[in-house]
């Protein structure tokens, strides 16, 4: 099942190469060393030795948090509750996203626009050659409600 959640992610996101050959992507649990980075067309995501993580456009650094000079051999990592986190050699947090939530597969895309952006379970999906949507929502009590709505097509 997280291997489907994952694949459509992918396909959703338009990302044709594997996840291992992906340049632009972090699985949840992965981490971007010192010295990694993600890249997508001109934008890059660098994980710095000074523990900067730097957003560049074209060469131009355009967000960063405030990490800078707080350690070395730092490292950011996607937990698997999505929240992303740069940790210092001494495994002490310096910077975090406060993204956490429930337990789950979560993936972080550097995408083509230039946003970071950490996605979860899809909410909302397609399927093909369907003759509805099938859209996937929580319940009041948190449980999973399935609802259909019939497509729309133009002749």
């Amino acid at each position: 099942m997280a291997s489907l959640v994952m694949l459509s992610a992918a396909l959703l996101l338009g990302l044709v190469l594997p996840f291992s050959m992906a340049d632009n992507v972090l699985l949840g649990g992965d981490r971007l060393k010192t010295g990694e980075s993600l890249t997508e067309g001109d934008f890059s995501f660098d994980m710095q030795f000074d523990c900067n993580l730097v957003l560049y456009d074209n060469g131009q650094p355009v967000w960063s948090p405030p990490s800078d000079g707080l350690g070395n051999s730092c490292f950011a990592h996607l937990q698997t509750n999505g929240n992303f986190v740069i940790y210092n050699g001494n495994g002490q947090v310096v910077w975090t996203s406060n993204t956490a939530g429930e337990e789950g597969n979560y993936i972080l895309v550097l995408q083509r626009d230039g946003n970071v952006v950490i996605y979860s379970r899809p909410i909302f999906t397609i399927p093909p050659n369907s003759k509805g949507v099938v859209m996937v929502k929580r319940g009041h009590n948190h449980e999973l409600v399935n609802r259909k709505i019939a497509m729309v097509t133009k002749n």
